[in-house]
């Protein structure tokens, strides 16, 4: 740590200022009839992209451009906000934690997916639950919303949204294109490699047992942008 306080300006730190700055500017383009405030929002959009780029070497900073302004809506549907994931922890009578391995990734983490549209939140959870895994769920309460940019689960704006939720019924088979495996784990035999797991693996056993029911979130930070 350097003698300021101050931690090193991390990839992360990165990520999270261009793709703020890309949000602001593509909704700034979404709204604004002026020439002149686009020229100016399409600066920012450019800083952005050569901020984005610095972290990734696949992509230069024209075509990080080119994919947001394929993007960008025109009015209330051109206004930038976090895409939104749902989680479920789901725990047994045994105390046991369900898990999925993804077969994109190969990590296991609890059965999550994006947002759907028609469903609420807790619906989505009991949903994602029995087409990954097969097993049934009842939602018992929201446990976590977690900014997985700022967080470092992914590399776009996504909030994830995390629920506890009782395993009722169902047999665990893996869905066949998502998931290579599944099963339910005890908190001294979770497999490898985990996503993340160091962030949630002790919330989510916590919740399991009834021992908490507090929900977890990200701090405000204070100022915002500044490393710390």
């Amino acid at each position: 740590m350097p003698a300021d306080g101050k931690r090193p300006l991390t990839e992360r730190d990165l990520l999270r200022w261009s793709e703020t700055l890309a949000a602001i500017a593509r909704t700034g383009l979404g709204f604004t009839q002026s020439l002149y405030e686009r020229e100016r929002f399409e600066e920012v959009l450019a800083v952005a992209g050569e901020i984005r780029a610095s972290t990734e070497w696949l992509h230069e900073p024209d075509e990080v451009v080119g994919e947001w302004m394929k993007l960008i809506g025109d009015g209330i549907a051109g206004y930038v906000t976090p895409k939104a994931t749902v989680g479920a922890v789901v725990g047994n009578d045994a105390g046991e934690i369900l898990l999925v391995k993804r077969a994109d990734s190969g990590v296991w983490l609890y059965p999550t997916g994006w947002a759907d549209v028609g469903y609420s939140p807790a619906e989505v959870a009991v949903k994602e639950v029995h087409e990954e895994t097969g097993i049934d769920c009842e939602v018992v309460r929201l446990v976590a919303v977690f900014d997985g940019l700022r967080r470092g689960f992914t590399r776009i704006p996504m909030y994830s949204l995390v629920f506890l939720c009782r395993a009722v019924g169902g047999t665990v088979l893996p869905h066949p294109l998502e998931c290579s495996d599944a099963g339910f784990f005890a908190e001294d035999a979770l497999p490898s490699p985990l996503a993340g797991g160091a962030q949630w693996t002790t919330m989510a056993f916590a919740a399991i047992r009834g021992e908490t029911t507090e929900t977890h979130f990200d701090e405000p930070r204070s100022p915002v942008w500044e490393i710390s």
